[in-house]
């Protein structure tokens, strides 16, 4: 059993009967002697996908879930349904946009290096790479003697995703970008 203080986001643990993935997690160290450092954990509910706090001590032991990662490919989207295919077995399973939340956005037909986490054999969820490819929907225009400086501008992205780029990129240009931080890389 793992201890509050070795949890990580996208763990699956047990809590009163109920699967969880952990997001969000806030550690906050009291300034009093003898005080145990408090986890503040943001949980999904795996089934319903509620959203669920608690706060933890460091040494508090939780209930961890088998769970195995897969690496998947995203195949079509149908109305709410996203549909993915595990790359070992070919088996197809699909995910609903409540599901999938902001995962959704970055997702583009055929996308692989995807991995998908089953638990009991279903699809309960995707983690994306850390950089995906998109292209630049609009942005303003490019800058007559705009170079690669600091100085950024909103450009939305396929998927409906705003970025800060450079003053220099262009509409329809691809561009690599951190699906973790939302933050422009380079030029793909």
């Amino acid at each position: 059993m793992p201890k509050a203080s070795e949890l990580k986001k996208g763990h699956i643990v047990e809590i009163n009967g109920k699967r969880y993935v952990a997001g969000n997690i806030d550690v906050k160290s009291p300034t009093a002697r003898g005080a145990a450092t408090l986890y503040k954990v943001t949980f999904n509910e795996l089934q319903t996908r509620q959203k669920f706090e608690q706060t933890f001590k460091g040494d508090d032991m939780l209930t961890p879930v088998d769970y195995a990662n897969r690496n998947v490919q995203f195949l079509y989207q149908d109305g709410e349904l996203w549909t993915f295919m595990d790359n070992e077995d070919y088996n197809q399973y699909s995910l609903s946009t409540e599901e999938l939340g902001e995962t959704a956005q970055w997702l583009t037909d055929g996308m692989e290096g995807l991995v998908g986490m089953m638990v009991d054999g279903n699809l309960v969820g995707i983690q994306l790479p850390v950089s995906v490819t998109k292209t630049v929907v609009e942005t303003a225009p490019r800058l007559k003697g705009a170079t690669a400086t600091k100085s950024a501008k909103p450009a939305e992205l396929e998927g409906g995703i705003t970025v800060l780029v450079p003053e220099y990129i262009e509409n329809g240009e691809v561009i690599k970008v951190n699906t973790q931080t939302k933050e422009f890389m380079s030029r793909a």
